[in-house]
C-alpha cells in the first residue's frame, strides 16, 4: 500500500534519520556534537546515532575527532552546503598534521582559532602525549594575550582585525584588558613575535603558572587562520631551548598544513567551472 501523501515510494525512515544526524551537527553552536547530544536533539536511540554516524564518517560526510570523540561535518559536506567554514577545514587538515609532530616532539601541541575574545582549542594532542598535564584540552577558551597561540594569531592578522580585536579585549574588566590598554607595550610584544619569527610565552598566563609553550601563525591567502603550539613545563626546559629543539618540526607542520589548503583550492578551482565556461 502506498502512503496516503502521494509519493510513489515508502518513505525511507534511515535516510531521514541520517539527514537529521547531519541536520543536528549543522545547527549546532560550536560545530560539533557528541552522541549523547545527537540522541537528545533528534530523539532517536543512541545506538541508532552511533551506527548512522559510522555510516556518514564512512562516505565521508561527518568525521569523529580523535580529541573527544566529537561528530562534525567532513569536507564532502561541501558538495552539499556552503556552510562549510574556513575553521572547519582548518581542523580536518590540521587534524593528522598535529599527529605526526607528536611523533617528533611528544609535548602535546593545539591548534586554535579565535573565537570572539578568546582563543579556542580546536584540535590537540594532549590526550595522546606522554607528557600531557592537561588531558581535556578540546574547546578550552585561553587568552589572547597571555598566550603563545594568541600572541602568533595577533602579530600577524591583518591591522584591521588587530585593532578590532584590541578594542574588544580593552573593553573587559579584567588583566588582560589593562594589558590590551597599553597599545604601546602591545606592539612592543607584537614586533618581538614578528621579529623572532614565532610567539611565546612563559608562565605569564596566571592560571597555568608553570606553563610555558611557543607558537607559529597558519596563513592561507593573505589571512591568519588559526595558530599552532607547542606546550611544555617550564621546569622541563626554557623557552630558548624549546625554540632550538621544536621550533623547525612546528614550522614544517605549519607549512604542511598551509601547502594542503593551497592544494585544495587549487583542486577545488578544476572542478568548478568558470563564470564563462
Amino acid at each position: 500500500m502506498r502512503p496516503s501523501s502521494g509519493a510513489s515510494y515508502r518513505h525511507v525512515q534511515g535516510l531521514s534519520r541520517g539527514l537529521a544526524i547531519l541536520h543536528a551537527i549543522n545547527l549546532s553552536p560550536e560545530g560539533w556534537c557528541t552522541i549523547a547530544e545527537l540522541s537528545a536533539s533528534t530523539g532517536l536511540h543512541r545506538t541508532t546515532v552511533r551506527r548512522l554516524l559510522e555510516t556518514l564518517q564512512s562516505e565521508g560526510y561527518v568525521r569523529r575527532s580523535a580529541s573527544d570523540d566529537s561528530y562534525r561535518l567532513n569536507q564532502k559536506i561541501r558538495q552539499l552546503s556552503d556552510g562549510f567554514t574556513d575553521d572547519e577545514w582548518i581542523s580536518e587538515i590540521a587534524n593528522p598534521v598535529l599527529g605526526e609532530l607528536l611523533q617528533t616532539v611528544v609535548w602535546p601541541s593545539d591548534l586554535c582559532t579565535l573565537d570572539g575574545d578568546s582563543m579556542l582549542v580546536r584540535e590537540t594532542t594532549h590526550r595522546f602525549s606522554p607528557l600531557s598535564f592537561h588531558r581535556a584540552m578540546i574547546r578550552q577558551r585561553m587568552p589572547v594575550l597571555f598566550t603563545s597561540a594568541g600572541r602568533a594569531y595577533l602579530a600577524y592578522c591583518s591591522s584591521e582585525e588587530r585593532q578590532q580585536i584590541l578594542r574588544l579585549l580593552a573593553a573587559g574588566n579584567d588583566e588582560q584588558a589593562n594589558f590590551a590598554r597599553n597599545r604601546i607595550l602591545v606592539e612592543q610584544m607584537l614586533e618581538k613575535v614578528r621579529r623572532q619569527g614565532y610567539a611565546s610565552n612563559d608562565g605569564e598566563w596566571n592560571q597555568q603558572l608553570k606553563i610555558a609553550a611557543i607558537a607559529v601563525p597558519v596563513r592561507h591567502n593573505g589571512t591568519v587562520l588559526a595558530s599552532i603550539n607547542v606546550v611544555f613545563l617550564k621546569k622541563a626546559l626554557s623557552v630558548p631551548e624549546a625554540v632550538v629543539r621544536y621550533l623547525p618540526a612546528l614550522n614544517r607542520a605549519v607549512d604542511k598544513i598551509e601547502t594542503q589548503l593551497n592544494e585544495r583550492d587549487t583542486s577545488t578551482t578544476r572542478r568548478t567551472p568558470g563564470k564563462n565556461a
